[in-house]
């Protein structure tokens, strides 16, 4: 009996749990989303501490390099001048060198993988974390239209209907205003002498009421004329 009034206990701890997770589903997400946000930010900072080090040990590679080349031809004139105690000290410089060098080089291809093996785990994450926003966006969105329609379904389409039917109103009051407006302005452009006049000008009926293109250059050409007939003389 304790066994089964255990068991009642587990299953109803669980029950209310669940009901507490589906009613707070979407609030525990978005903290999620957040959640891996900071991860994967926390990855792209990873990534770019392992690039910065890797360029580090590339300079390091260059300087050693450059110190071996030095170091041997400096070495090589030692032995022609018969130096042999300073080429063999310079020897064994030049070997903990290249020691030093191999060891960067493993260094620098142990980078290596490991960068590509991040920038893959940091893409995929990115990818993932998109994925979840774009889906978090639509449950919400889909969260609030279930609440409104729970809410006041009938209300709600009622007002929906109240709203078109204001809209169509007001459409049509604005389209009678702007009709009306035109006709006062077709009713004003005819009825006045200075527009009839203008319109008969306009059809070529008596003297034009503006000097055209060629008026204006026919009087010019006159005007140079008259001035070169008056120099002439």
């Amino acid at each position: 009996m304790f066994k089964q009034f255990a068991t009642l206990i587990r299953g109803r701890a669980f029950e209310a749990a669940s009901v507490v997770t589906d009613r707070n589903a979407l609030p525990i997400l978005r903290q999620q989303i957040r959640d891996c946000a900071h991860a994967v930010q926390m990855s792209r900072k990873a990534v770019a501490v392992a690039m910065a080090q890797n360029k580090q040990e590339v300079k390091q590679h260059e300087r050693l390099t450059q110190q071996i080349v030095d170091l041997e031809a400096r070495t090589l004139d030692a032995l022609q001048k018969d130096r042999e105690d300073l080429a063999r000290d310079a020897a064994e410089t030049i070997a903990d060198l290249e020691a030093e060098r191999d060891v960067s080089t493993q260094a620098q291809a142990r980078f290596d993988t490991e960068i590509a093996r991040l920038r893959t785990v940091l893409r995929e994450a990115e990818t993932r974390l998109r994925q979840l926003q774009r889906g978090q966006r639509l449950a919400t969105a889909t969260d609030k239209t279930q609440r409104l329609q729970q809410v006041a379904p009938d209300s709600g389409l009622s007002t929906l209907r109240e709203a078109e039917s204001t809209l169509q109103r007001l459409q049509e009051r604005q389209s009678e205003m702007d009709a009306t407006a035109r006709a006062m302005t077709e009713l004003e452009a005819t009825g006045s002498a200075e527009n009839m006049r203008d319109r008969l000008a306009e059809a070529g009926c008596g003297k034009p009421l503006r000097s055209s293109t060629d008026d204006v250059l026919d009087r010019l050409k006159k005007k140079v004329k008259k001035s070169d007939k008056s120099k002439s003389n």
